[in-house]
């Protein structure tokens, strides 16, 4: 018998860190060779992840919603053959290891977990310290160890400033944007659109005292989803240089604000194949799950919403978050000029502004499917 350590693998290219989702597996639980232990979240996707060994679970070496770098310990295993181990996986890292590293005044004890290295790391401590502090914590030392060591030893004497930790969903929500920032090449298109049928059917739904009541976004996503269905394009996103992939049906996201400014997404999926009625009832349904926490990125979403009326906000310019190749932003409704007359007549509007992935779409077909957009919002009541 021998412990050995699992190691968050390498997903996929480029990619530095990931989130633990969920466990499956708990300690003392008996594991095969490949059986999925733990879900983890990528820029990507979220996917399970398989043991490397055979064997015990002796440890979770990380908490869920923990967001650890690749190549970090996440766990330990009592492995049944240490033969196994050693041939297709190279030499373990045994428990004899671990504890010949920290007698040797290292780092690497099991009282210290991998997120807490990482984090001490970011906040200047050398390892000495840190020694020091996983030998006073007598148990396991904790990032929050590591903040009441900063809080009580270098917090300015003038309460100058405070620092905390980034939550997880935004350093999550970080990793992807700084990769997508690395490799989208960004693209932006605006167009002003008739809003005034969308008040007025949303207005005439509220009267009527029914049970169903969509919201005018919701409205608006509809209109979204329908133009989708004809432009496989943003339907479509990078597997790598020379793959595109275009998904059959529309998994629509939609970027919900959560409270201390978090953002999560949820998610339609298959979003072209319901009615309107069930359309409004998924929709309603995924963001009120979207509020309650629960981020449904994943791979399949290549087009999402981001909703800014209710914040005052008129004109923005939206970030593209790879897998996906393009995100909507709608802007306030406002009373501006009539864009099909020559006439000088005010009309209720919206602003829609569309970054798009330039390497998947061009111009023009950006355009024509912004015009289908604005197209089915201006005629919202016939397409219902």
């Amino acid at each position: 018998m021998a412990i050995v350590s699992i190691q968050i693998p390498q997903l996929g290219e480029g990619l530095q860190e990931a989130r633990v989702v969920s466990f499956l597996k708990k300690p003392g639980d008996t594991i095969k060779r490949d059986e999925p232990i733990y879900q983890m979240e990528t820029d990507k996707a979220v996917m399970d992840v398989e043991s490397p060994y055979s064997g015990t679970l002796v440890e979770w070496l990380a908490a869920e919603d923990d967001l650890l770098a690749i190549g970090a310990d996440i766990a330990r295993i009592e492995s049944e053959d240490e033969q196994q181990v050693t041939s297709s996986h190279g030499a373990p890292k045994t428990e004899e290891v671990v504890e010949t590293a920290a007698a040797s005044g290292g780092v690497r004890g099991a009282n210290i977990p991998p997120r807490t290295r990482a984090y001490a790391k970011e906040k200047g401590i050398s390892d000495a310290v840190l020694a020091e502090l996983a030998e006073a914590a007598g148990g396991k030392l904790m990032p929050a160890d590591i903040d009441a060591h900063l809080g009580g030893a270098s917090a300015p004497a003038n309460g100058a400033f405070v620092d905390s930790a980034v939550p997880s969903k935004q350093r999550l929500l970080s990793s992807r944007m700084v990769r997508g920032n690395a490799i989208v090449v960004p693209g932006t298109e605006i167009v002003v659109v008739d809003w005034t049928q969308i008040e007025t059917l949303r207005a005439e739904i509220k009267a009527s005292g029914s049970d169903f009541q969509p919201s005018a976004f919701t409205m608006f996503a509809f209109a979204v989803t329908k133009a989708l269905a004809q432009f496989p394009i943003f339907r479509s996103s990078l597997v790598n240089d020379t793959t595109l992939r275009t998904y059959n049906h529309v998994s629509l996201g939609i970027a919900v604000s959560l409270p201390g400014d978090e953002l999560v997404l949820a998610v339609v999926k298959d979003a072209d194949t319901l009615d309107w009625p069930a359309f409004a009832q998924r929709t309603r349904e995924k963001i009120e799950l979207a509020r309650q926490g629960t981020d449904q990125a994943n791979e399949t979403v290549t087009l999402s919403l981001t909703n800014m009326q209710s914040f005052g906000l008129r004109d923005a310019v939206p970030v593209v978050v790879p897998p996906s190749v393009g995100t909507l932003f709608l802007g306030e409704a406002y009373n501006g000029l009539a864009q099909n007359t020559t006439e000088l007549k005010l009309q209720r509007c919206a602003n829609l502004a569309l970054t798009f992935d330039h390497r998947v779409a061009n111009g023009v077909g950006a355009a024509q499917f912004l015009n289908v957009v604005k197209k089915n919002v201006e005629h919202i009541r016939e397409l219902l």
